[in-house]
């Protein structure tokens, strides 16, 4: 989940109150009208007396964060890479269910050299599995018996699709007995959620 404040802003002539999110490669606004800032479309950022001024070429969108503003801005000028948000450190053992983007594995093999395809590595920190249906998410039973400690399963499905959806990812986890612990935007068209074995169970 991305950053959320309850705030007013400016843009152009227009002023309202309403919520402003900060997501991991976005930043968007709800109220009177609605906002969405890519990080990319971003020319310039900064805080002047808690405002957090961000400049785009359609104008100036000034956010009244407050306190806030700092921590904002920072996130913006230095973006966390994927394999941050995703928490893969390197080194790690990662196992890959399914298909996933060229890009993606070229960020794995950057990190470690020890991936394994279709099947859980033995002490695996990392489990991704990606899910374009719901048929997909029946691997989960079998990933969770073979995850120990403190392994993680990431579950990557698409964006706004009827067909696979935030909740059917939930049931599927904890049906699984897995808890769901946080979610990333894993590209512009998948999301990522992450799953964890429940303390009591370790």
């Amino acid at each position: 989940m991305g950053n959320e404040a309850s705030c007013t802003i400016q843009f152009g002539k227009q002023r309202s109150e309403g919520k402003a999110l900060l997501e991991t490669s976005e930043v968007l606004f709800r109220g009177d009208f609605r906002l969405r800032i890519p990080f990319s479309a971003v020319k310039s950022a900064k805080v002047v007396d808690g405002e957090l001024r961000l400049q785009t070429a359609e104008g100036l969108a000034v956010f009244h964060l407050g306190a806030a503003a700092e921590k904002w801005c920072d996130k913006i000028l230095h973006p966390k890479s994927r394999m941050e948000k995703l928490g893969v450190k390197p080194g790690a053992r990662v196992s890959l269910f399914g298909e996933f983007e060229p890009e993606f594995l070229h960020e794995v093999m950057k990190l470690t050299e020890t991936v394994n395809r279709g099947k859980i590595a033995v002490n695996s920190e990392w489990i991704f599995l990606a899910a374009d249906s719901k048929q997909e998410l029946g691997t989960l039973p079998k990933i969770s018996k073979a995850m120990k400690g403190a392994a993680a399963v990431w579950v990557v499905y698409p964006k706004g699709q009827k067909h696979i959806t935030e909740n059917d990812v939930l049931a599927a986890g904890r049906k699984a007995g897995l808890k769901d612990v946080k979610v990333v935007g894993f590209c512009a068209t998948h999301t990522a959620l992450k799953f964890v074995i429940p303390l009591s169970n370790r």
